[in-house]
């Protein structure tokens, strides 16, 4: 790419090294980014949309390392895949900044900070969670996390449901899903292929593309950024490094897989948990929120992994770290061959399936970036793609209405039954069951968020000390 100096107008931009440095063109050195990426995957609570709004401020308004535009076309391509959008924008970033090594290096610091303190959560909860305290901690973090799903319905559909194709697609979505168990994939490809050609024929719904606008915060111009407006040399798709990307990430994903497969078994705990969640990294279409009602389902009934209502609890433990949701998968990993760890101690098997399920859910997020971004460099401005996002991004709006039902009939009733309706299966509570206390605290906990505009720390901690009182007082 032509060189873009480190300033042009007085002392270097924060973030950027000074001129005759060994830095890169925009001149912003590998050291200085390791500590910005590492100082992102530590501020990164508050799910996808806070994650997002952070980089945002730090990469675009604070530092102008890259400009809105481009940002929001790196995002836009992140929301098309599976996976966490969130974590896949810094690997797309900080690929695009220093080339594989930076890429790597903002992705796992994005999810490392994430890793450490869901393992930790994990060996407390593994050693400790039958003990009162700890289920009352629990308890307040459902209700807290129920009013977290239900502030990300209203958020994206204000910025996805904006005409009535979208409110059209979001209904449709819910109902696939709600009603018919139609799978995500093809939720998410019937959204895009009506996106497609809606974009391609000119429709009015479809026009403008994106559906997500500026994430907040003074827009900076792309000439303005440090990294410019040109395609850096690295990032033009060549067939030599598509082929050396897909090779060397599809080893590392597949490859464990197979020797577990071959060591141990393809019906061990190990491999099927390797197997479960490649198959997750594969399907979870927009984010955690999107796909946990069909992991809870899938770990409770058919692998028997978890018990009913512990899905809450993990997540309640990643809406309380740093990181992606996605992250509950390993809790997940941990819980499953903790209950069945075969030779080793159940706490070490843990750890191990724990660790399993996190590298077999991210390391597919490299190859989608490092093998795909080259060629949607090329495509910024490109009209249908943006329309298949905005209608992947209504589609996903009715998909997380499901799993806000779902997180809501489990939080607040004690018993949740399969009931037959106009011939379909759903799930329905038995009223007699609702549970008064977890109905006050999740309400008050909505209030608190969508009245007076509760950050998610202070209503996280609020909950988590309401359910201590509650047991106290019981």
């Amino acid at each position: 790419m032509t060189d873009i100096p480190a300033d042009r107008s007085g002392p270097p931009r924060p973030g950027s090294s000074r001129p005759g440095s060994s830095s890169p063109g925009h001149g912003v050195s590998l050291g200085t980014a390791f500590r910005v990426w590492m100082r992102i995957g530590l501020l990164s609570f508050g799910g996808p949309a806070g994650q997002i709004a952070l980089m945002h401020r730090i990469l675009v308004e604070e530092l102008r390392w890259i400009g809105e535009t481009r940002f929001l076309h790196a995002l836009n391509y992140c929301m098309l895949l599976p996976g966490p959008e969130a974590q896949q924008l810094t690997v797309y970033i900080g690929w695009l900044m220093h080339r594989a090594a930076g890429g790597l290096i903002a992705g796992i610091l994005f999810v490392l900070p994430g890793v450490v303190a869901i393992m930790a959560l994990s060996l407390v909860y593994a050693a400790f969670g039958s003990v009162p305290l700890v289920a009352a901690l629990f308890f307040g973090l459902k209700a807290a996390v129920l009013a977290i799903v239900l502030q990300a319905v209203v958020r994206l559909g204000g910025k996805a449901l904006r005409n009535g194709a979208a409110l059209g697609i979001a209904a449709a979505a819910f109902a696939a899903i709600f009603l018919f168990d139609v799978p995500f994939p093809l939720i998410v490809l019937g959204a895009a292929l009506i996106g497609l050609a809606g974009g391609h024929f000119g429709w009015s719904a479809f026009a403008g593309g994106g559906g997500h606008g500026s994430v907040g915060g003074r827009a900076v111009d792309d000439a303005e950024s440090l990294l410019g407006e040109e395609i850096p040399a690295h990032a033009r798709p060549t067939l030599g490094w598509s082929l050396k990307v897909a090779a060397i990430c599809l080893a590392l994903w597949l490859g464990p897989i197979l020797a577990l497969a071959l060591w141990l078994g393809w019906d061990d705990t190990f491999t099927r948990i390797a197997l479960f969640f490649s198959k997750m990294a594969v399907v979870t279409f927009g984010g955690a929120y999107a796909v946990l009602a069909y992991v809870a389902q899938q770990a409770v009934e058919t692998y028997g992994w978890l018990r009913p209502g512990e899905m809450l609890d993990g997540l309640g433990m990643a809406e309380t770290t740093p990181g992606p949701l996605i992250m509950v998968l390993q809790f997940v990993g941990f819980m499953a061959a903790f209950r069945d760890p075969g030779s080793l101690p159940p706490l070490l098997a843990g750890v191990l399936a724990g660790l399993l399920a996190t590298w077999v859910t991210f390391v597919p997020c490299f190859l989608w970036i490092f093998l795909g971004a080259p060629f949607v460099e090329k495509l910024r401005g490109n009209r249908a793609l943006g329309a298949a996002l905005a209608a992947i991004t209504a589609a996903v709006v009715g998909v997380i209405l499901n799993l806000a039902i779902w997180f809501a009939l489990h939080v607040l009733f004690r018993e949740v039954r399969e009931t037959r309706v106009a011939g379909m299966s759903i799930d329905w509570p038995v009223p007699a069951s609702i549970d008064p206390a977890a109905a006050l605290l999740s309400a008050a906990a909505v209030v608190a968020v969508f009245r007076f505009k509760a950050g998610v720390l202070p209503v996280i901690g609020a909950c988590a000390a309401a359910g201590l009182l509650i047991h106290f007082f019981r």
